[in-house]
């Protein structure tokens, strides 16, 4: 790290578990967000602010006035721009230090593993059940680990699946394909805007202890959050042995 990132992550490097190593594995570690919306807006924020050294980030949406309440990496400025061209431009705001890939198209699943193929950790920001699976898929087969998160009116969820373990349950165990056209998007049915924050900023963290290699991740728990009460539920999940997926 040079002077200025030095002085940047100086109160990361202040905390004994992340320290100056901690640090230099962020630097020199790669995330890929898929989505730049309500979910990928904080969580890209913070993983550039915290020193993730690249960031790929996959959106074929462009910027909309209905996003402003809820994608806070977005501005009225950039309405009318691809969100991850939109996002780019604020992170370079944020932290120059960042390198930044926006992928600007509707990526398909070939395209995804060539992506995640050279990165350290997904986080899973999109808002559908088609990219989910796919991610899940692609990350099972590459062992790289996913953070995904979902949230829709005043419930969020959150946990990870870290594919480098032995034995782990993949996303298909916990809501398995059952091919029909069940969405739920926020277009739709709403969203409260602090909700994708609040999921969207853990999902960075995760990520960034994924990286560092500390703590203890959601690997194996899903987090649910009703917002409306502020109450936190967690949820131990297991590997379905019937999985199409992920089971033997």
């Amino acid at each position: 790290m040079n002077d200025n990132q030095l002085l940047r992550y100086s109160r990361h490097i202040l905390l004994p578990q992340i320290a100056y190593e901690g640090q230099e594995k962020l630097t020199r570690s790669h995330a890929l967000i898929v989505g730049a919306g309500g979910l990928g807006s904080p969580a890209a924020l913070y993983l550039a602010a915290g020193g993730v050294g690249t960031l790929t980030i996959c959106d074929f949406d462009d910027v909309d006035l209905t996003n402003l309440q809820r994608q806070i990496i977005h501005t009225t400025s950039a309405i009318g721009i691809n969100k991850a061209v939109s996002a780019e431009q604020t992170i370079y705001e944020l932290n120059p230090e960042v390198i930044v890939n926006s992928i600007r198209k509707r990526s398909s699943e070939s395209d995804f593993e060539g992506l995640i193929n050279v990165a350290d950790v997904v986080l899973d920001c999109s808002d559908n059940f088609k990219t989910r699976y796919a991610l899940n898929r692609v990350c099972m087969k590459l062992r790289k680990p996913l953070v995904s998160g979902a949230a829709i009116g005043f419930e969020g969820q959150l946990t990870v699946f870290d594919f480098r373990a032995e034995v782990t349950p993949c996303y298909h165990c916990i809501f398995p394909d059952d091919g029909t056209e069940n969405e739920m998007r926020c277009a739709e049915n709403g969203v409260f805007s602090p909700l994708v924050g609040i999921v969207g900023s853990a999902q960075a963290a995760e990520a960034m202890k994924l990286i560092m290699e500390i703590g203890e991740s959601l690997k194996g728990r899903l987090l649910l959050l009703d917002a409306l009460a502020m109450n936190w539920r967690m949820i131990g999940i297991k590997r379905d042995p019937g999985c199409k997926v992920c089971g033997h």
